[in-house]
């Protein structure tokens, strides 16, 4: 069984590769069940265990095994913990051990900018962040993939941690810098991404302006939400898959308040890349995109490592 440590792991995942490669999986057929969820007590200390399997008829099948630890930020830790492994779907055979961690950030951060291709506006060029997580640190370099972002601002619950994460942006060349006030940094947004763990909604629908896309990527459990029930209100809502509906805190909170229809869902990632669904319908209209995270993403990550590896093996 081969190893592919962080570096090779990530070397495979530039997103130029990962976003169309993300958009034939969700085009194309695969078996991907119902992840497992388990809940971890250590004392104090309260995890999440997902464990998230995937196959395909290419011959491959993939299964993540990914821990959330919120109470991590404290310790100065990173949240999620992840470990992929790859089979041979005909035989069951492992055939390689890859870096959890950058598969989940890579295609998390492939999957927003997936959605954005088909519904941020085509001028969006202002992208506000929420976060500086893993994935959070990726979104700048996947959407600018498909929009032409040219100013980037990143808003946290630690201030310092956002002004770090600006100058680090910097350094590769963004325009970015910290907000400070929430509000009006939404208000000026063209997308506003959300990469966060938060439990209470941190952005209010009457603060996205006409024609933003609103991207919801960071929670997915009932008791994780980073929107309010009024983010929805008058606008159109599509969804990675329809897991989300019984996933996503934001969404379960909409559809209790009355902004959201149980059937009020546009499209999925996949109707959406087969075309039998449209995005953007028009330049003024808000959009809103809630991901939960798919194995499907995680397979079409692990199958690109592997194959990135082929011809030197």
């Amino acid at each position: 069984m081969k190893h592919f440590d962080t570096d090779a792991t990530r070397a495979a995942l530039a997103f130029p590769r990962l976003i169309p490669a993300l958009r034939n999986a969700f085009a194309g057929e695969a078996s991907v069940p119902p992840r497992h969820v388990h809940t971890i007590e250590a004392g104090t200390d309260r995890g999440t265990v997902l464990i998230m399997p995937a196959w395909s008829a290419a011959g491959f099948l993939g299964i993540k095994t990914i821990n959330i630890f919120p109470g991590n930020s404290a310790r100065g830790l990173p949240g999620l913990h992840a470990t992929y492994v790859l089979y041979d779907a005909h035989t069951g055979v492992p055939l390689a051990m890859m870096d959890g961690n950058e598969i989940t950030a890579h295609r998390t951060a492939a999957a927003s900018a997936l959605g954005a291709s088909f519904l941020a506006r085509a001028d969006a060029r202002r992208l506000l962040v929420l976060g500086t997580g893993r994935v959070a640190r990726l979104l700048p370099a996947a959407l600018g993939s498909v929009r032409a972002i040219d100013e980037v601002r990143v808003w946290n619950h630690r201030p310092e941690g956002a002004e770090a994460l600006a100058a680090q942006w910097r350094n590769e060349g963004w325009n970015a810098q910290a907000a400070t006030d929430l509000e009006a940094a939404v208000r000026g947004a063209d997308i506003v991404s959300c990469a966060t763990l938060a439990t209470s909604p941190l952005v209010k629908g009457e603060w996205l302006a006409a024609g933003s896309h609103l991207d919801l990527i960071g929670s997915f459990k009932p008791e994780m939400r980073e929107a309010d029930p009024a983010c929805f209100a008058g606008a159109r809502t599509f969804v990675d898959t329809d897991e989300a509906l019984s996933k996503a805190g934001d969404l379960l909170d909409a559809i209790a308040a009355g902004t959201l229809a149980h059937d009020g869902i546009q499209a999925t990632l996949a109707e959406l890349c087969r075309g039998t669904r449209g995005g953007r319908a028009d330049d003024s209209e808000r959009t809103v995109f809630k991901a939960v995270g798919s194995a499907l993403e995680d397979l079409a990550a692990a199958t690109l490592v592997w194959q990135a590896a082929e011809p030197a093996g």
